[in-house]
């Protein structure tokens, strides 16, 4: 454990807020395990569990594509306001909130005994907590999509019963019990139906008990005298009823006389093998590398606290990631009253949360990325007909998940204006095409979507010829002299710019391909502001508003490569001092670790280390390492505890597909370390040692290929070969 970074973490008791509980999860099936020997509670969660609110009516873009030539005439006359009319008049609705299923619950008599422990191992996905000779290990399959627990104590004896009553829960929800014995032990099921609903959810949870006996308890059983207890649960989402003995069946068959450690040897081959790609090694004290995370935390700039974030960043990212990606909660929460709904936020935390997916060996989150998008283009589509009467796709804000229809909108969050969504959420696709060296068809073909979008949206031209972006909407601000829909918004212009000639170099000698950068190149220049800033709205005349979370107009210096400090100088400069100006507004961890990114494609280690320090100081950080929205552990939120990663990597490596940056903005409070596996946008992976004396970096590059080396000492080509090892040793200056 003191040889090098700690892969886990610990606590000397069990968790007694739903928050602190140790997490695993595989993509689809969550868990919270809070650890305690006398009231072993696991919080189930699955990805699709939405709440439905009875309405689908509202859950369809609004029909306004008959209107949108008279809105733009008006803002395009001067009426800063006009976009506030643009709505068919509905009330802001949310997306359906994502929500827990049931807590399993094993109850044993208290005992004399003193003394516990729960940890989590990142490596393997799996949470253990012992007492005396009680002990509880659990991890969810990524294999066989399985929540396996196993406990063990001499003589056990526990109730067993499958708990719905969370914290929120609706009243009105229909909940059916059933338990049956069967040749292992039990069978047990909740069925809980939505209140007005068809909709249900239905837990199966099949108990193998060694030796001792079995008893039915309603609404579970007891177990008395037995050596070990084995679990096996899943949760479905249906209508009408599941066939429950379907589902025990599948249950039995699974098991078929395997082990605990039989059943986890499958899931260990996927998980230990994503989980370490990658490692961080700041050389940290070997002394606070082996203390309990909570005390960890209570030393905010200690090398070891930063190691195990990094770390268990990593883990609970790979953890939320496979049916869908990571939501706010990532896959997580013990509340039926999640915070904006738990929903997948896509005008930024989505992007950031995966932020380091390509560049982290983590394919496996890009592919969870990719197939939220790709299920829900036909309902992007939809929102591009009706909302501006064009051809192509144009995404939400937000989305639970199924829907992806834009309905989350009002006068304060014209959502519904937001036409860069596409790119932005492409973005990460064509970022991981790139590391791969293959191009999908299913991205280009949602890159051509996009362009088509812009060809029939892009139809206003100013008094110069350039295209205009109207209306034009940055998330989630406002001009401080207009209302939010507003004009060329820079966002706006960087994706367009982007998704158009993306779209060309995916469908090269085409005529698409020519029209699309022409297209293109009819847009106008990001404007600067009096202050020397890149304007917010590129529209003269529109003023900045400075105090605010979000940094959607910097979204050409990251993640795009519009603006660098090594082809676009003078604009960096300016989306430099826009990044100095910009205020924190409400402490948001998102807000904080954008700016980090920005600030680590800008070359300014200091503005990634204050941002750093922010998160790190702000008692942002649960005893589990999930993460929350606001400081003092304020709204159980994953943007910190996911997208910190990032910020770490980017820091010390950038690529695209012909340049390589080492060190562009190494965090001061670190002057030594090592971060291995890393992969380049050219093909290559990287392992980078650093100290106070120079860099070593060692490229194993998968394709032959002269790319740019930019470090310090300035730019020079470096030429890679497949296959052979190419070994970079920089000193400092």
């Amino acid at each position: 454990m003191t040889g090098g970074p700690v892969h886990g973490t610990w606590e000397p008791a069990p968790a007694t807020r739903w928050e602190d509980a140790f997490l695993s999860g595989n993509g689809h099936h969550g868990a919270l395990v809070f650890g305690d020997p006398y009231d072993d509670r696991v919080i189930v969660t699955q990805h699709t569990l939405v709440r439905p609110d009875g309405d689908d009516a509202h859950r369809r873009p609004p029909r306004l594509a008959a209107a949108l030539p008279a809105l733009q005439d008006r803002l395009l006359a001067g009426d800063l306001t006009a976009a506030e009319s643009f709505t068919d008049g509905r009330p802001l609705r949310w997306v359906r909130p994502f929500h827990p299923a049931f807590q399993t619950r094993l109850r044993r008599p208290p005992s004399t005994a003193t003394g516990s422990r729960r940890s989590v191992d990142f490596t393997t996905g799996e949470t253990e907590a012992a007492a005396g000779a009680w002990r509880s290990r659990v991890f969810v399959s990524r294999a066989d999509d399985v929540i396996v627990q196993r406990v063990t104590a001499p003589h056990l004896t526990l109730d067993l019963c499958l708990d719905p009553h969370l914290p929120g829960a609706p009243t009105g929800l229909g909940i059916g019990h059933g338990a049956v014995l069967t040749p292992e032990g039990a069978l047990l099921t909740l069925r809980a139906r939505y209140p007005g609903s068809d909709l249900a959810y239905t837990g199966v949870t099949l108990a193998a008990v060694t030796g001792g006996t079995t008893t039915l308890a309603p609404p579970g059983v007891r177990v008395t005298g037995a050596r070990e207890v084995l679990l096996l649960t899943r949760v479905r989402r249906h209508t009408g009823e599941l066939d429950t003995v379907a589902e025990g069946r599948a249950l039995r068959d699974l098991l078929a006389g395997q082990s605990y450690d039989d059943l986890l040897r499958p899931h260990l081959a996927l998980h230990r093998t994503a989980y370490a790609r990658v490692t961080l090694d700041l050389g940290a004290d070997p002394a606070e590398r082996a203390l309990p995370g909570s005390e960890l935390l209570t030393r905010p700039h200690s090398a070891a606290l930063l190691e195990r974030l990094f770390a268990a960043g990593r883990y609970h990212l790979l953890s939320a990631s496979g049916l869908n990606p990571p939501r706010l909660t990532g896959l997580w929460t013990g509340d039926w009253d999640t915070a904006w709904s738990g929903a997948f936020t896509h005008d930024a935390n989505l992007n950031l949360q995966t932020a380091s997916a390509a560049a982290a060996a983590l394919p496996e989150v890009t592919e969870a990325h990719a197939a939220h998008l790709h299920r829900q283009l036909p309902d992007w589509r939809d929102n591009a007909r009706a909302v501006f009467g064009a051809r192509g796709v144009v995404a939400p804000a937000h989305s639970d998940g199924e829907s992806g229809h834009t309905y989350h909108f009002n006068r304060e969050y014209p959502l519904h204006l937001w036409t860069a969504g596409a790119d932005w959420l492409l973005k990460p696709l064509v970022d991981h095409d790139e590391t791969r060296g293959a191009r999908d068809p299913r991205t280009a073909a949602a890159l051509a979507e996009t362009a088509r979008f812009y060809e029939d949206f892009l139809t206003r031209t100013d008094a110069d010829g350039h295209l205009v972006v109207v209306p034009s909407y940055s998330p989630e601000n406002r001009p401080a002299n207009a209302s939010w829909g507003a004009i060329n918004a820079a966002m706006d212009l960087s994706a367009a710019r982007h998704a158009l000639r993306t779209a060309a170099d995916y469908h090269p000698d085409t005529p698409d391909a020519a029209r699309w950068r022409a297209l293109a190149d009819r847009l106008p220049p990001h404007r600067v502001n009096e202050d020397g800033a890149l304007a917010e709205w590129a529209w003269p005349g529109l003023e900045d508003s400075y105090d605010h979370r979000h940094l959607s107009h910097l979204y050409g210096v990251w993640p795009l490569e519009e603006i660098t400090p090594y082809d676009t100088p003078a604009l960096a400069a300016a989306a430099h001092r826009a990044l100095e100006l910009r205020g924190a507004e409400n402490d948001s961890a998102h807000g904080h670790l954008h700016h980090a990114l920005i600030a680590a494609r800008l070359q300014d280690a200091e503005r990634v280390g204050h941002a750093l320090a922010r998160v790190l100081d702000g008692d942002f950080f649960h005893a589990s390492l999930m993460s929350a929205h606001y400081p003092r552990r304020d709204v159980y939120n994953a943007d910190a505890a996911h997208t910190l990663p990032a910020v770490l990597i980017e820091a010390l490596v950038q690529s695209t597909p012909g340049r390589l940056v080492l060190m562009p903005a190494p965090p001061p409070a670190y002057p030594s370390g090592a971060l291995r596996g890393v992969r380049t946008r050219f093909g290559a992976t990287l392992d980078l040692t650093w100290n106070p004396h120079g860099t070593t970096a060692v490229l194993r590059p998968t394709r032959s290929h002269r790319v740019e080396l930019m470090t310090s000492s300035g730019a020079e080509p470096l030429d890679l070969v497949a296959g052979e090892d190419r070994v970079l040793t920089l000193r400092t200056r």
